[in-house]
């Protein structure tokens, strides 16, 4: 029986998406979320969390992309911060960073795992919001802010998609490194449509976004249209004979 993990991501981010990953706890969709410390209804997320008994399945979601940062010093660098808010350029990196760089990144997302400890929630495990951890720059500042603040299971590459050869020699070097580096990862990460029509892989994370279209339909959101969420439904592994789902917690 293949063991698995469904991760919702952008917990906080907002209040519908927030109650939407509330939602697909009750219905054994997911079995964890990342938590978006700047997400403008991240308060209210965590107590929902706590109210909902999941507070104990929570990791980070690391974000140098969207919304305010959390501390002054990133500010003062155009590749990550523009006019008060995260501009995404982070996802376009392709040069080494600065050593000011270096240190501000690592302050600002020392920061967002501080205020999730603050908030009493144990952390599970780490990953990052438009997968920026998967930049070779950006990665060995993920790396060291994760051991200095005691996060030992970080997500892989996604390796489940198609790949030409070229990337896929990269992304087995990546994932491969990651553990090297004395991380504990799953067996394989993806999303859902990766492994339609296939054997559901052992001991793989699957990304879903949980969210509500404008009918307020719980779905698995891949885009916005018109100002709402779209996408397909939510995936139901737990309801495969053979498929286990697993937390984070429970995987070693």
């Amino acid at each position: 029986m293949a063991r698995i993990i469904i991760n919702g991501d952008d917990f906080g981010m907002n209040e519908r998406c927030s109650r939407a990953i509330a939602e697909a706890f009750r219905k054994g969709l997911i079995t964890d979320t990342t938590a978006m410390m700047n997400g403008e209804w991240i308060d209210e997320a965590l107590e929902l969390a706590r109210e909902n008994g999941f507070d104990d399945r929570i990791g980070i979601h690391l974000n140098l992309t969207e919304g305010k940062p959390l501390t002054e010093k990133i500010c003062r660098f155009s590749d990550f911060v523009a006019d008060g808010s995260f501009n995404k350029q982070a996802m376009k990196l392709n040069r080494e960073l600065t050593a000011a760089e270096e240190e501000a990144v690592y302050a600002e997302l020392a920061e967002q795992i501080r205020r999730l400890e603050k908030a009493g929630i144990v952390i599970t495990h780490a990953d990052s919001h438009h997968y920026v951890h998967n930049s070779l720059y950006l990665l060995p500042v993920v790396k060291r802010v994760c051991k200095d603040r005691g996060i030992a299971k970080l997500r892989l590459r996604r390796d489940l998609c198609a790949l030409d050869a070229v990337k896929a020699f990269d992304t087995a070097v990546y994932n491969v490194s990651l553990r090297e580096s004395g991380f504990i990862t799953t067996e394989h990460f993806g999303r859902p449509e990766d492994i339609a029509g296939r054997d559901i892989p052992d001991g793989a994370e699957l990304l879903v976004h949980p969210d509500y279209d404008r009918d307020g339909i719980l779905i698995d959101r891949r885009g916005i249209a018109d100002g709402y969420p779209v996408g397909d439904a939510l995936p139901d592994f737990g309801s495969h004979n053979d498929a286990e789902l697993i937390d984070y917690s429970l995987w070693q």
